[in-house]
């Protein structure tokens, strides 16, 4: 039960960040699509970090990868405002 609480008091602090975030993301001119994937890439660097030092997990090629593909997700998601 305890492990359960704290969870869902580290996804209450995370919410009370990430809804005010994404009013001023799209207020200034991002697009829903834009803020969840700069959301998606802080959340997994959050826990790639995480793994690493708090669970001991080493990080291998294809965790690279996987993060070669989030910078061209972003890059594609900002291409509009990139070459406009």
């Amino acid at each position: 039960m305890k492990v359960v609480l704290i969870s869902w008091a580290i996804a209450f602090v995370e919410y009370c960040f990430a809804v005010p975030a994404n009013r001023l993301g799209y207020a200034s001119g991002f697009t829903a699509g834009q803020l969840k994937v700069i959301q998606e890439v802080i959340t997994l660097v959050t826990f790639a970090g995480f793994a690493v030092l708090y669970l001991g997990e080493t990080l291998k090629w294809n965790h690279l990868a996987a993060f070669v593909c989030l910078i061209a997700a972003v890059g594609f998601m900002f291409a509009d405002r990139l070459w406009a």
